[in-house]
């Protein structure tokens, strides 16, 4: 019996087994355009692994019964929201020139996604998650009524505060999750004002397992949770 329960074991094993000699980690990062912001980050996975099939590259996949392509992100982009530097991480059973991988998959993304970096990391390296630290933010908000000089005026107070208490609902008839946000923001000023006339702020937030800042819950905290806006992910920061 332990010997079958050992063996279903390594059948079933995830993602995260023992990278054999042969395969390549492959690390890159691509624009996730406006065109796509509506998607979610299931269909943005689907997305990835349709053109990676059909590129005709050697991905590897994970063991057990529903096997999926090596694929991971280092952090899901909210719908709504577009990025400029997104991170995946791939791995392939054997190596293929990142040159030649750039050019077979780009053939295959459709528009609103732009492969723009594709390096090799060390296979054994900590997941993308583990080393994902923070993100940097450009929001801009529809606010007529406010200058930019009264929203700078509620990001000083903001940034003083020692405890800024906010509420999340992940799903609708959810009991809200209560949390400080104050510890989750790095940065935030006014960048000033869009050719729209629309109020521009950047942030870095954190982006930690169980620690994510979210520019909607900054705008909330703010008195703008209620209004029109776009917001880009400028950049991911990871350990060094």
């Amino acid at each position: 019996m332990r010997l079958a329960l050992a063996v279903m074991n390594d059948k079933i094993e995830g993602p995260e087994r023992k990278a054999s000699v042969q395969e390549t980690r492959l690390r890159l990062t691509f624009v996730h355009g406006a065109a796509l912001r509506w998607i979610s980050h299931l269909d943005l996975v689907r997305l990835w692994e349709r053109a990676l099939r059909r590129a005709g590259l050697p991905v590897a996949y994970t063991r057990g019964f529903n096997p999926q392509i090596r694929l991971q992100f280092a952090a899901a982009l909210p719908t709504g929201c577009y990025g400029r530097a997104e991170v995946a991480d791939l791995w392939l059973e054997r190596p293929v020139p990142p040159d030649e991988f750039a050019a077979r998959v780009r053939a295959q993304l459709p528009q609103g996604i732009e492969l723009t970096r594709v390096e090799e990391v060390d296979a054994r390296s900590p997941s993308l998650q583990a080393q994902l630290r923070a993100a940097d933010w450009r929001v801009a908000v529809e606010a007529p009524t406010l200058s930019a000089e009264e929203l700078a005026a509620r990001v000083a107070a903001l940034l003083a505060a020692d405890e800024i208490p906010h509420a999340r609902r992940r799903r609708e008839g959810e009991t809200p999750h209560s949390y400080d946000l104050r510890p989750l923001i790095e940065a935030l000023w006014v960048e000033g004002v869009d050719p729209d006339g629309w109020l521009v702020l950047r942030m870095r937030l954190r982006a930690e397992p169980g620690a994510t800042g979210r520019p909607d819950a900054v705008l909330d905290v703010l008195g703008l949770g209620d209004r029109p806006q776009r917001s880009e992910r400028l950049a991911l920061h990871f350990l060094a």
